[in-house]
C-alpha cells in the first residue's frame, strides 16, 4: 500500500500523544495534504481496525482504547499491491489443487485481500480465471479428517486413525505421530510413524476414516530421518533403494523425458544412437513399472532382470485380453 511510513508515522503521533492531534497538525508531521490524511485514516480505520477517534470539543484525532483489553499495535504484516495479486493467484490455485479443504477460511482471507487491493488506485483484481490448474486422478478426501490431521501435525500430537488399505483392502486402527503432510500426484499422503508397527508408514489420506485428536504428544523424528526412508527410493514408496532401473527411451521421446525429473539421485547419459538412458533406485517397483508402462514401445527397460520380467509379464497379459479383437 502506499503511505506505508505515513502510517506508521501517524501510528506513532496517536500513541505517543494524551491529548487529540489536530489535522492540520497531522498534515504538517505527515507532509500532506488533507485528502491525502483523510485518506490514511479512513484506511487505518476500515482496513487496520484502528481505534482511530474524533474528539469534536478539542478538535483532534486520538486512539480511543476504551474498550481495548491491551493498546492498539499496528498489524506486522504488510503487502504491497503486487503481492496481494500474487496472494489472490495462490489462494486460487490453492482451491484448485485441493478443492473443499479449508474452504471457508480460504473465502475469508480472499475478501480480506480483495478489499486491501481494492484500496490501491490503479490496481485491479487480477483475472484469476487466466490461471488454471487441471487435476488428474485427484481423489476425494474428507475435509473434516484432513483439517483433524493438519491440527495434530501443527501441534504436535499424536492421532488415532481407522485406516482402509488399498493394497490388502483390509481395514486397521491405529496410534500414529504425524511427521509431514505430502501433496503427491494430485493427492493427499500423510508420512506418520506408526506406533503398531513401529515404522514410518504413509498413508493415503483419502483412505483415513476416521481420525481422533489425542492429548499426546507426538513423536518427532528427525529430518534426517524422514529424508533417508521417504526421499531416496522411487515415488510414494518408502526405503532405502535396493535397486538401479536402467531405461532406454527413443530418440522422439527424450525430447520429453530428458527435462523430466523423475528422482533426486537420478543419472541419465545420451546414447549414440540418439536414444536417452536414464537411471533410477528404486525399492518397491510397482509405481516405476505403472510410470514405464506409460511410456509403451517408446522405452525399453535394460535392467534389473526382474523388472524386464515384469514388463514381460503385463504385455502378455493385456495381449490376452485384446487376443481376437
Amino acid at each position: 500500500m502506499k503511505h506505508i511510513d505515513k502510517i506508521y508515522r501517524l501510528d506513532s503521533l496517536l500513541r505517543e500523544r494524551r491529548t487529540p492531534i489536530s489535522g492540520k497538525a497531522i498534515e504538517e508531521k505527515l507532509e500532506c495534504s488533507r485528502a491525502t490524511r483523510d485518506r490514511i485514516i479512513q484506511y487505518m480505520r476500515e482496513m487496520l481496525s484502528a481505534p482511530i477517534d474524533y474528539d469534536r470539543e478539542r478538535k483532534g484525532y486520538y486512539y480511543d482504547h476504551a474498550q481495548a483489553i491491551r493498546p492498539y499495535e499496528l498489524p506486522g504484516l504488510w503487502f504491497n499491491a503486487q503481492e496481494l495479486q500474487a496472494l489472490l493467484a495462490c489462494r486460487h490455485i490453492l482451491s484448485n489443487i485441493s478443492p473443499g479443504i479449508l474452504q471457508d477460511a480460504i473465502a475469508q482471507l480472499q475478501q480480506r485481500l480483495e478489499k486491501l487491493l481494492a484500496h490501491n488506485p490503479g490496481i485491479t483484481k487480477p483475472d484469476l480465471n487466466k490461471i488454471k490448474i487441471l487435476n488428474q486422478a485427484n481423489r476425494s478426501s474428507n475435509d473434516a479428517v484432513f483439517l483433524q490431521i493438519a491440527t495434530a501435525l501443527f501441534n504436535g500430537k499424536r492421532l488415532t486413525i481407522s485406516y482402509h488399505a488399498r493394497s490388502d483392502n483390509q481395514r486397521s486402527r491405529r496410534d500414529i505421530s504425524p511427521q509431514t503432510l505430502v501433496r503427491y500426484r494430485d493427492n493427499w499422503y500423510l508420512d506418520a510413524w506408526c506406533h503398531w508397527r513401529r515404522q514410518l508408514r504413509s498413508f493415503a489420506v483419502d483412505r483415513i476414516d476416521k481420525v481422533v485428536l489425542l492429548a499426546e504428544n507426538a513423536d518427532t523424528l528427525a529430518p534426517e530421518q524422514l529424508q533417508q526412508h521417504f526421499a531416496h527410493s522411487y515415488g510414494i514408496f518408502s526405503g532405502s533403494p535396493q535397486h538401479q532401473a536402467i531405461l532406454n527411451f527413443s530418440a522422439e521421446r527424450a525430447r520429453w523425458v530428458a527435462d523430466e525429473h523423475w528422482h533426486s539421485q537420478q543419472q541419465s547419459q545420451w546414447l549414440a544412437d540418439g536414444r536417452y538412458q536414464l537411471t533410477i533406485p528404486f525399492n518397491d517397483h510397482r509405481e516405476l513399472l505403472m510410470d514405464i508402462l506409460k511410456h509403451g514401445a517408446e522405452v525399453e527397460v535394460i535392467a534389473p532382470g526382474f523388472l524386464v520380467q515384469a514388463v514381460r509379464e503385463q504385455i502378455a497379459a493385456m495381449q490376452t485380453i485384446y487376443a481376437g479383437r
